[in-house]
């Protein structure tokens, strides 16, 4: 009996698209420096089993894409321009889901005994801004975010009464140094009026968190 062969959910789309805009105020320069990657979800079944073309949106219009909406839209936070994009995409009809990714990696004015350069910027690796933007026609879904942020704690950390076996060696401890890397992500209901000021106030929230936590583990 011949076997039968069933395409299942699938998806395609351009990863890693490095995009750095300036913006030139007069008051001082801003560097938005993000990569973009870019999934799409749709009817896209008769270029995997028909190698009929199509319908596929080659992945270099989906770079020239990025580009040209960045330089028109891309104002001020990530999240907005992540909107745009996957908006634009969902409308090809054969576009049912589109989803855009954005990581913003962080430069800094460099000090000076007058005050901050207007021009010159340092590259800062204390964390990575993200956003995820996933548009479909019954719905689009905004999440916010941070990844690489380094967090230590030096006291009111402690680690005990956990499962021990005749492999554990690790001793309880109180009162330990707990540091960690934190990826963390929150979904919005509502379309923000000011991205930036609600990243700001969200992660104020998680540090202050942190710092004001007496810890029992990791996990809590």
């Amino acid at each position: 009996m011949a076997g039968v062969s069933e395409l299942g959910r699938n998806e395609y789309g351009k990863q890693a698209i490095r995009l750095v805009k300036i913006v030139r105020d007069p008051d001082g320069h801003r560097i938005h420096d993000v990569t973009v990657d870019v999934s799409l979800e749709g009817d896209f079944a008769a270029s995997y089993t028909a190698g009929d073309n199509a319908s596929v949106i080659p992945t270099d219009t989906m770079k020239n894409t990025v580009y040209a909406l960045a330089a028109e839209e891309l104002r001020s936070a990530i999240e907005g321009l992540g909107a745009i994009l996957a908006t634009h995409f969902l409308g090809f009809p054969q576009v049912h889901r589109a989803t855009v990714d954005l990581r913003e990696h962080r430069w800094t004015p460099i000090a000076r005994p007058g005050g901050p350069a207007v021009d010159a910027f340092r590259r800062s690796g204390d964390m990575t801004r993200t956003a995820r933007v996933s548009a479909a026609a019954d719905a689009t879904t905004i999440e916010s975010g941070v990844e690489d942020l380094v967090l230590m704690k030096t006291a009111r950390s402690a680690f005990d009464g956990f499962a021990r076996d005749r492999f554990t060696t690790l001793p309880e401890s109180r009162d330990r140094i707990m540091a960690t890397q934190l990826t963390a992500s929150w979904r919005h209901s509502v379309f923000v009026a000011d991205w930036n000021a609600s990243h700001a106030a969200i992660l104020a929230t998680l540090l202050e968190a942190f710092a004001e936590h007496e810890s029992e583990s990791v996990q809590h």
